[in-house]
């Protein structure tokens, strides 16, 4: 990873709430609605993160009859450990 993709990576986490919204789907796979519950923000703005999480590849979305369900990206995020730890590695 080059210096302008990790930049962007941090740039995204910068924002409290795409923080809350990977803590909650480390625990398990939710829909719009639920994050907007349990995050007490609009469903619209639970899109509008989730949007830039999946650009960064870091969310993964799943269709179950009329509902998508989020859930963490593994790939990315073990990628993304190993990128951070280089950073502060001394």
């Amino acid at each position: 990873m080059n210096d302008k993709q990790l930049a962007r990576y941090m740039k995204a986490l910068g924002v409290e709430t795409r923080i809350k919204l990977l803590q909650l789907l480390k625990k398990q796979p939710y829909c719009v609605n639920a994050l907007a519950h349990h995050l007490l923000i609009t469903p619209a703005a639970v899109s509008q993160h989730l949007r830039v999480l999946r650009d960064l590849d870091l969310v993964r979305d799943e269709k179950f009859g009329n509902f998508v369900h989020y859930s963490l990206n593994q790939e990315t995020f073990a990628m993304w450990q190993k990128e951070i730890g280089e950073l502060f590695k001394v």
